[in-house]
C-alpha cells in the first residue's frame, strides 16, 4: 500500500521497502556488504545539492542509487572522468505540440538525457476533451520515462472560441486521483481569477493542495498579486527578465522557456546572472517545440547548453534542470545524484557543449535502438482519428467584412505576442498587393457550425499562396493565411482531406502535406517519416517567403490564443486580449 513520501508498507512484515528497494538491502548495499547491481566507475558527480563536481563511483541497486564512494560490483561501467548527472526535467510542455506521439517523443528526449516529463494536454483536450486526457495516459504507460500529466484548467481557453469540448471542474476532478496527474495544468483564464468566476474558483478548489500551473503573460502589479493569492504555483509565460523577477517576488516559480517560435531565456537569464538573483525557484522547459527542433538540439540540455553561454555557472544550470523541477513539482527521489535517488541519470561528455554520452533510466542503459524499448501502440479507432468537420466552404467564406478601418495582427519576429495595428480601408489593396499584410482566416472544424473569422495579418510574409494548419491553440480550428482566396480555398479542402495537419498551396497545387490524422494534431508515424514530411512542407513554406524570425507554422498556430497579448483571431472574430473583446 503506498502512501505519502513513495514509502510502501507491506502488511505482515516490518520490512519497509524505499520505493522498489528494500531498506535493509539498502543498508548493506550502501556499506559495501552486499552487492549492487551496477556500478559506474570513475565519475565526476555534478553535485545540484551541495554545489561543485567531486569525484566518485555511483553504486546502484533496484533503480536507486545506493551509495557514492568506491565500490565494486559483477556489472561495472567506467565513465573514464565523464560528468555524471542526474536526467533532466522538461519542467512544461505539450506533447501534442511535437506532433508526434508520446513513445516518439519521448525517445527524442531520451536522446538528449531528458528522463522526465510533464505535460500539459489541453491541446488534445480541446479536441477530444475527456477522451483525449485518457488517450495521452494510455499513449505514454510504460514508457522509460517518467511521464506526468497536468490536467488542463482551461477546455476551451476561453469563451471566445469554439472548442471540440468543455471540461468543467466536476469532469476533471475524475482526474484527481488518477495516476501520473500531478496536478491543475496551465489557469490560462486570468479574466477568470481576477473575477472570481465560480466554475475557475471551483477547479482551484478541488486541486487545492496540488501543483497548479500558471499562464499569465503580461500580468502585473495587484493583478499578479491576486494571481497568486488563487493559489497558482508556477509561470512559464515571462517574455522579459523584470518580468519573470516580479513573478518570482509574487512566491511564483518561474520556468523558464526556450521553444520553437518563443525563445525568452536569453533576455530572463541576462537579468538574473547581473542581479545574481537566486535560481532556487526557477526550471527550465520548452513549451511548444518542433520534433524537429528536438532532434537537431535537444530541449532542456538546449536551455542547459545557452545558460552556460551568457555565464550562468554550469552546476547552477543543471541545478535549474533537475533538482529545481523536481521540487517545484514535488517530485520526491528525483532530480540529484545522491543516496536513495532514483538512478535516472546523463553521462556527459563536458560541461560547455553538454554533449550526452549515455543515459540511464532507473539504473538501466538506454539503448534508443534496442527492439521493444518503446512498442509502437496501436492508435483505436475513434473520433480522435475523424476530427477535422467543418462547415461546407466556398471562396465567399474568405470574404473581409466591411469597415472603414481594420484591425491587424502585426507579429514579432521569435514571439508569440502580437501588436495591435491598423489601416485604413483606403489604403487595404495596395497593402495587401504590395505583400505588407495578408489575409487569415480561422474556421470552426469540430462541430461544422460554419464560424469563420477572418481579418489580416502583418509581418508574416508569403509570397503567392496559402499556407494552413489544424495545429491552432487552444481550440486547434483550422487556421489558412493567404494572398488569394483560391488557393485559402485550396489549403483548407486539403486539410479536411487529410483530417488535419499542416499544408502549403500555390496556384492550387500542394507543395506539401504533412498529415496529422491523431486529433488533427499528431503523426501515427515514427519520427524519420514525420520528419520528411515536416522538412517538406516547411521548406515549401519558406519557397514562398515567409518572414525571417517568424516560423512557417508554429507562429501561425498561436493567432487563435485569446489569452496572449495584444490582438487575436478566433472562428468568432478579432479579439483585443487587452480588453478581452471583440473589435
Amino acid at each position: 500500500m503506498t502512501g505519502k513520501g513513495g514509502l510502501d508498507t507491506l502488511k505482515g512484515n516490518v520490512t519497509e521497502r524505499v520505493g522498489s528497494m528494500d531498506r535493509k538491502q539498502a543498508i548493506l548495499t550502501a556499506l559495501g556488504q552486499s552487492q549492487p547491481d551496477l556500478v559506474l566507475k570513475n565519475a565526476k558527480i555534478i553535485d545540484v545539492l551541495g554545489g561543485g563536481v567531486y569525484e566518485g563511483d555511483v553504486a546502484i541497486r533496484d533503480g536507486f542509487i545506493a551509495g557514492i564512494g568506491s565500490y565494486d560490483a559483477p556489472q561495472e561501467v567506467d565513465l573514464q572522468g565523464r560528468y555524471l548527472a542526474p536526467g533532466f526535467i522538461n519542467a512544461h510542455c505539450h506533447v501534442e505540440s511535437t506532433m508526434v506521439l508520446p513513445e516518439v517523443y519521448c525517445r527524442e528526449e531520451l536522446r538528449w538525457g531528458v528522463t522526465t516529463v510533464i505535460t500539459d494536454p489541453h491541446e488534445i483536450a480541446n479536441v477530444a476533451g475527456e477522451d483525449g486526457i485518457r488517450f495521452m495516459l494510455e499513449a505514454s504507460k510504460g514508457l522509460p520515462v517518467n511521464y506526468y500529466i497536468q490536467a488542463p484548467s482551461c477546455v476551451p481557453a476561453t469563451p471566445f472560441e469554439h472548442a471540440g469540448a468543455v471540461l468543467t471542474a466536476e469532469k476533471l476532478e475524475g482526474f484527481l486521483h488518477t495516476p501520473r496527474v500531478l496536478g491543475l495544468g496551465e489557469m490560462m483564464n486570468y479574466p477568470g481569477v481576477a473575477g472570481c468566476d465560480p466554475e475557475v474558483l471551483d477547479k482551484l478548489e478541488r486541486f487545492s493542495g496540488t501543483v497548479i500551473d500558471g499562464h499569465a503573460p503580461g500580468i502585473s502589479g495587484n493583478g499578479l498579486q491576486a494571481y497568486a493569492a488563487a493559489g497558482i504555483l508556477t509561470d512559464h509565460e515571462s517574455i522579459c527578465y523584470a518580468e519573470a523577477l516580479e513573478k518570482l517576488r509574487a512566491g511564483i516559480a518561474v520556468l523558464v522557456r526556450e521553444g520553437s517560435a518563443s525563445k525568452n531565456l536569453k533576455d530572463i537569464l541576462t537579468g538574473v546572472l547581473r542581479d545574481r538573483i537566486c535560481t532556487q525557484n526557477m526550471a527550465f522547459c520548452t513549451d511548444d517545440k518542433h520534433l524537429a527542433d528536438v532532434r537537431r538540439e535537444g530541449t532542456i540540455r538546449y536551455n542547459i547548453k545557452l545558460a552556460v553561454e551568457l555565464g550562468m555557472d554550469p552546476v547552477e544550470a543543471v541545478r535549474m534542470a533537475t533538482i529545481n523541477a523536481a521540487r517545484i513539482y514535488r517530485l520526491e527521489r528525483l532530480g540529484a545524484v545522491a543516496v536513495g535517488y532514483r538512478a535516472d541519470l546523463a553521462v556527459l561528455d563536458d560541461l560547455e557543449g553538454f554533449t550526452v554520452h549515455a543515459v540511464y533510466k532507473d539504473g538501466k542503459p538506454v539503448d534508443l535502438d534496442a527492439p521493444g524499448l518503446i512498442p509502437q501502440k496501436p492508435v483505436p479507432d475513434s473520433r480522435i482519428f475523424s476530427s477535422v468537420n467543418p462547415a461546407r466552404l466556398d471562396m465567399d467564406a474568405f470574404l473581409l467584412p466591411q469597415r472603414e478601418v481594420y484591425p491587424v495582427i502585426r507579429l514579432l519576429p521569435w514571439q508569440i505576442v502580437t501588436q495591435k495595428g491598423a489601416v485604413q480601408a483606403s489604403e487595404l489593396a495596395e497593402a495587401l498587393t504590395s505583400g505588407k499584410l495578408r489575409k487569415i482566416a480561422v474556421i470552426e472544424r469540430h462541430h461544422a457550425t460554419g464560424q469563420i473569422g477572418v481579418g489580416l495579418i502583418e509581418g508574416y510574409g508569403l509570397r503567392h499562396g496559402a499556407i494552413g494548419t489544424t495545429v491552432a491553440h487552444d481550440s486547434h480550428n483550422m487556421i489558412v493565411v493567404g494572398d488569394n482566396d483560391a488557393d485559402m480555398l485550396a489549403a483548407a479542402n486539403e486539410l479536411v482531406r487529410v483530417q488535419g495537419g499542416y499544408t502549403a498551396v500555390q496556384d492550387g497545387t500542394v507543395l506539401g502535406t504533412l498529415p496529422l490524422p491523431v486529433a488533427g494534431l499528431m503523426s501515427d508515424q515514427p519520427a524519420e517519416s514525420f520528419l520528411a514530411s515536416f522538412q517538406k512542407v516547411e521548406a515549401a513554406a519558406r519557397k514562398m517567403e515567409v518572414c525571417k524570425g517568424i516560423d512557417p507554422f508554429t507562429t501561425l498556430s498561436f493567432i487563435a490564443l485569446p489569452v496572449t497579448p495584444e490582438i487575436r483571431l478566433t472562428d468568432k472574430g478579432m479579439f483585443d486580449v487587452t480588453t478581452f473583446s471583440f473589435l
